[in-house]
C-alpha cells in the first residue's frame, strides 16, 4: 500500500477527503495545526511549508504527495507569497531532494477567474487570475511544470472549483465537486501511469459548468455526482445574475476583492445608476453564448499566512 503525505490535512478538502481514501492508502497527514481525530491507517506530523527542513522531514520515505498546504483564498501578497509561492516551492523542491516523483498540485478555478460566465474554456486556456490568491495558483502550475520538464517529475494539477456537501449559491452551480468526485480525481492523480504533466478541473458532472473536462475524463475521470439537483432551490433563491463583475466572471467575488481591500471592480459596482447604466450597455451580462478558449492557447509562447492549512475559506 503507498504511502501518501497530504499537507494542509486540517484544513476542508482534507478533512472531506480523509475517510474517501481511507483503506486504499497509508496517509501521512501534515499541517501547522494538530489533527486529533485519526483513523486506522493515519499518522500526522506537524510541519510548516513555508520552513524547507519542516517538509524535507515529512515527505521524506512516501510515494507521492498531495498537496493542499497554504493559503486558500484572496489575502494581503505578504501572506499569499509565504504561504502560496515559498510555501509550494518548499513543499515541491522537498519531494525532489527526496526523491518523490508524483505530486498532486490544488490548483484553483481562480488562476482563470477573470474568463466571463458565457465562455466555457478547457486545460488549454491562457490564464487570467482573478486575484493574488489566483495569481499563487498560475505560479504553482507554472512551477509545476518546470519541475516536469527538467527534473522529470510526475505532476497532476486540478483546478479545484469548491468542495462541499453541496453547491450553496449560483455560482457554484457551476463549480462544485463532490468528495467522492474529488476523492476519485486524486486516486486518479496518483495511479494513473505514464503521467507528466496534466490540469484538469476539480469539478463533478455539473450542467452549468464553465469547464470543458475533457483531459480529466480522458485520463479516466467518471464523476458521480450533479449540481442539478440542487438548482431548482438555489436559482429560487439567489434569483437571476446581475451586472456587478461578480456575476460577470468565473472568478465571482475574487474579481472584486484585494485581501480586504476594495479593488476598482467593487467600485464600479458602487456606482452611480446612470454610471450603472452606462456600464451595462457596454458589457452586456452572460447568459449563455458557449466560446470555446481552447485558441487562447496560442498567446502562449510556449505550451497558505504562513504554513495555514488550505481551505479555511470557499475556493
Amino acid at each position: 500500500m503507498k504511502t501518501i503525505l497530504m499537507t494542509g490535512a486540517a484544513g476542508r478538502i482534507g478533512t472531506f477527503l480523509r475517510p474517501e481514501l481511507a483503506g486504499k492508502y497509508r496517509l501521512r497527514l501534515s499541517d501547522i495545526k494538530p489533527v486529533r481525530d485519526l483513523q486506522p491507517g493515519e499518522t500526522f506530523m506537524r510541519a510548516d511549508i513555508t520552513k524547507l527542513s519542516d517538509m524535507l522531514k515529512v515527505s521524506k520515505g512516501v510515494d507521492a504527495v498531495v498537496h493542499f498546504g497554504g493559503q486558500s483564498g484572496e489575502h494581503d501578497w505578504d501572506h499569499i507569497l509565504s504561504a502560496n509561492i515559498v510555501g509550494f516551492h518548499n513543499t515541491l523542491e522537498a519531494a525532489r531532494r527526496n526523491g518523490v516523483k508524483r505530486f498532486l498540485v490544488a490548483t484553483s478555478n481562480h488562476a482563470v477567474g477573470f474568463y466571463r460566465c458565457d465562455q466555457i474554456i478547457d486545460h488549454r486556456a491562457y490564464p487570467k487570475p482573478d486575484s493574488r490568491y489566483g495569481v499563487s495558483k498560475v505560479f504553482n502550475e507554472a512551477l509545476a511544470s518546470l519541475y516536469a520538464d527538467r527534473y522529470g517529475m510526475q505532476m497532476f494539477c486540478m483546478r479545484i472549483g469548491n468542495v462541499n456537501h453541496a453547491p450553496i449559491d449560483r455560482r457554484r452551480l457551476a463549480i462544485w465537486i463532490s468528495a467522492r468526485d474529488m476523492a476519485q480525481l486524486v486516486t486518479i492523480g496518483l495511479e494513473q501511469p505514464n503521467l507528466r504533466f496534466e490540469i484538469v478541473y476539480g469539478i463533478s458532472d455539473n450542467a452549468r459548468a464553465w469547464f470543458d473536462n475533457a483531459n480529466a475524463h480522458r485520463l479516466g475521470y467518471r464523476p458521480q455526482d450533479r449540481s442539478e439537483q440542487y438548482a431548482d432551490e438555489i436559482l429560487k433563491r439567489d434569483g437571476p445574475p446581475g451586472t456587478s463583475p461578480a456575476d460577470i466572471y468565473q472568478g465571482g467575488g475574487h474579481c472584486m476583492s484585494e485581501g480586504g481591500t476594495r479593488s476598482r471592480l467593487a467600485a464600479a459596482r458602487d456606482a452611480t445608476p446612470k454610471a450603472r447604466r452606462s456600464a451595462s450597455k457596454s458589457k452586456p451580462t452572460a447568459r449563455k453564448t458557449v466560446v470555446h478558449v481552447k485558441s487562447a492557447v496560442k498567446k502562449q509562447a510556449g505550451t497558505k499566512s504562513a504554513g495555514v492549512s488550505s481551505t479555511a475559506k470557499r475556493r
